[in-house]
């Protein structure tokens, strides 16, 4: 697991007893799990890898750890011998017990998104309150040590994308290409990276886990490529053609092309995420394409990056939040193409005073590798 230096570590701990001083906060709870750590990677640097695991943090600095396996306490402790780390075949009993003697409304709760229902919606409820949006607050707008990483992830994933199309050819199953990868970044000290993929022609819907399948002449390749960098996950889209692109994928590249860049010209302070969203999607309607920009067809039109692989805020036409200096995410047109199939094109970008910095640096062009 991705650890973050001292440095980081400890600017993030300050940063949060700060937050929990102006809430009122005294204690706060925090839970995770594998899928979603994030939230206790920015307050303690934890990053489970099994079960469930609870902190209690309290504002002067003391943090109690209860983990579900006794292999993941006896690692936290490794990793960091000065947290009191426990374990218990019931974490969330242990934490119950622990907030039952604190004192109510001084005690929050967080994230929502990995809390159990039993301590979300139980008993105790009434006692702690919610901590999800002042996290939020806080992972959003990055420090400039944070940015430090992003921005090393972010070069990353332009030479994994290069050891992804030199891995591309014909014959190759596409998990030999993720592999590859998956080699190099570990040749570079980046212990973790999401990657979907997918190949093939328009009955391609969408990306997925490698398969067996392997490549063929004429083949859209994709791929979604998200190294991490002292816990700090940037991401790169992009699509190559296996051989000569034909006239029907040209014109698609182009409309995506025009999407990714009214889209990264939308990111700004002030602006939301639904416009840039938007931004993205009359390109789709200009061209007579309207109907692949709607939930059948797509997900998001990017989101945001940095302790989570698809964090805050989803890039969608609806969605109100505004955009501040230190936000990172990913302008990302994905989506399906009726004459070829499905298309990824997207950079991670970085809002700054007065617009944004594009912090991937690969070529915005449909790739061609050998068909031979």
């Amino acid at each position: 697991m991705s650890t973050a230096p001292t440095g980081l570590r400890a600017e993030r701990r300050a940063r949060l007893a700060a937050a929990m001083q102006a809430a009122g906060i005294d204690v706060l709870v925090v839970a995770g799990n594998p899928w979603r750590s994030d939230y206790l990677r920015y307050a303690l640097d934890l990053a489970p890898s099994e079960g469930q695991v609870f902190a209690l943090i309290e504002r002067k600095g003391t943090a109690r750890i209860f983990a579900e396996h006794p292999a993941e306490a006896a690692r936290f402790h490794s990793e960091q011998p000065d947290l009191q780390v426990g374990w218990s075949v019931s974490p969330i009993e242990e934490v119950e017990r622990e907030v039952r003697g604190l004192d109510p409304g001084r005690t929050a709760l967080a994230p929502l998104a990995a809390v159990p229902y039993r301590l979300a919606a139980g008993p105790l409820r009434p006692t702690m309150a919610p901590a999800t949006a002042m996290l939020d607050g806080l992972m959003l707008r990055k420090s400039l040590l944070e940015i430090g990483a992003f921005r090393r992830a972010a070069a990353l994933a332009d030479e994994g994308y290069a050891v992804f199309r030199e891995a591309a050819r014909v014959g190759r199953p596409e998990y030999a290409l993720v592999a590859d990868v998956e080699a190099f970044l570990r040749s570079r000290g980046c212990p973790e990276n999401f990657q979907i993929l997918g190949a093939g022609g328009r009955e391609v819907r969408g990306m997925h886990p490698p398969t067996e399948r392997c490549l063929a002449p004429g083949d859209l390749v994709t791929t979604e490529l998200t190294p991490c960098v002292d816990g700090y996950y940037a991401q790169i889209c992009r699509t190559l053609v296996v051989g000569a692109a034909g006239e029907a994928q040209q014109r698609a590249f182009a409309v995506y092309d025009e999407a990714l860049v009214a889209g990264i010209a939308a990111v700004r302070p002030g602006a939301t995420a639904g416009e840039v969203a938007r931004a993205q999607n009359e390109i789709f309607r200009r061209h007579g394409l309207g109907d692949y920009v709607s939930s059948e067809y797509t997900r998001v039109r990017g989101h945001g990056l940095g302790l989570y692989v698809d964090g805050r805020p989803a890039v969608l036409e609806d969605v109100d939040l505004v955009l501040e200096p230190e936000m990172t995410l990913i302008v990302h047109p994905n989506t399906y193409h009726p004459e070829v199939g499905y298309f990824v094109h997207g950079d991670s970008v970085r809002v700054i005073d007065g617009g944004c910095e594009v912090l991937t640096r690969t070529p915005r062009r449909l790739f061609s590798v050998s068909a031979a």
